[in-house]
């Protein structure tokens, strides 16, 4: 399962949770920190990522759009990168449905 962390995310993440998450990537590291959601949205799912994200508009996209890319909302704001980290840990077991028909699952 490849995570694909938003901006409002920190790339620190992604090595830390390489243990769960092995091929998970930032769009820091693709040139994509500051593009449109539309063109998050179409790299997530030409490179089979499940994005990330604190912002509810990538829901609409799935509404519009449908699947894939499935999206995992953040719920929580003003957390630091260890609570962050601690919190999609306790998730895994949720994070893990994505892999069947849910599209979406939000992190409190």
């Amino acid at each position: 399962m490849k995570l694909l962390f938003d901006h409002n995310l920190s790339p620190k993440l992604v090595k830390r949770l390489s243990d769960l998450f092995p091929e998970s990537s930032h769009l820091r590291y693709h040139q994509l920190d500051q593009s449109a959601d539309l063109d998050i949205w179409d790299f997530a799912k030409d490179n089979a990522y499940i994005i990330v994200s604190q912002d509810t508009d990538f829901i609409d996209w799935n509404r519009l759009r449908g699947s894939p890319p499935k999206v995992i909302i953040i719920r929580f704001r003003n957390q630091t990168t260890s609570e962050t980290e601690l919190r999609i840990r306790n998730a895994f077991d949720s994070i893990q449905k994505l892999e069947g028909d849910l599209e979406i699952i939000e992190i409190c």
